[in-house]
């Protein structure tokens, strides 16, 4: 990491101010993730224009400001229904965000994404491609659970788009994963079946995006799990031939 100063600067900076230097980067990228060289990020700026000119979400800066207005809005009606709002969760520099469809039972209950048995699945995806929950982005098409668990209907994803975006420009991932086909036909604007969608690299407004299947599809499918090991292994890949690591 000190690579990033000359080997004079670094003689003439001194070993305590050095050392000083040194833990100062060691907590801002516990703290934050990996400090990426802006020019690498700067592509995913293009998703803020996605936002309507006249939302309330068009000037916002942060997650926090985001996440605020959603818990305290309605934009449609599911989210007079819900327990809680489930926004997201993970580094707010993420390299890598992963989208879902929709909050189940028990993210409604805990107001936390993937918090059942299909997020701990999640989990266990991530860490056999060497990355863990603290470091990626987690989060959801929409952000309220739709009643019975059914699929999202049109207005609804509409409503909740926005939002996504929003948090997308200000993270300002370099890769993302979609997972299950509303996802990924939400994100890439067409109405498209999850096999036609996996196993390819699409473009997301500058952002490399892949789709894969939806942790609680393997739970009940088991046989697709191998399906998803090479997709993730795909991901890891791309993800580091990207530099982002």
């Amino acid at each position: 990491m000190l690579g990033y100063l000359p080997e004079s600067a670094q003689s003439q900076i001194g070993m305590p101010l050095l050392e000083a230097f040194r833990e100062a980067l060691h907590q801002e990228i516990a703290m934050h993730g990996p400090l990426l060289p802006r020019q690498e990020r700067e592509h995913a700026g293009g998703v803020a224009a996605l936002v309507a000119e006249d939302s309330p979400l068009r000037h916002m800066k942060s997650l926090e400001e985001v996440r605020l207005y959603v818990e305290s809005s309605v934009l449609t009606g599911i989210d007079e229904t819900r327990k809680n709002a489930v926004f997201g969760e993970g580094n707010p520099r993420a390299n890598l965000v992963i989208i879902g469809e929709a909050p189940g039972a028990e993210e409604d209950r805990t107001g936390r994404p993937f918090a059942g048995r299909a997020g701990q699945l999640l989990t266990r995806i991530l860490a056999a491609i060497r990355f863990s929950r603290q470091e990626v982005y987690i989060t959801n098409i929409l952000k309220s659970r739709p009643p019975r668990n059914r699929d999202p209907r049109p207005d609804e994803i509409a409503a909740h788009l926005p939002v996504l975006y929003k948090q997308l420009s200000i993270i300002k991932p370099g890769l993302l994963l979609c997972v299950g086909r509303i996802a990924g036909s939400s994100m890439l604007g067409k109405r498209s079946s999850l096999g036609a969608m996996r196993g390819r690299t699409h473009d997301f407004h500058g952002i490399p995006l892949m789709v894969t299947y939806h942790p609680a599809a393997l739970l009940r499918n088991p046989q697709w799990k191998r399906r998803t090991w090479e997709d993730v292994q795909v991901l890891r890949r791309l993800h580091d031939e990207l530099r982002l690591s």
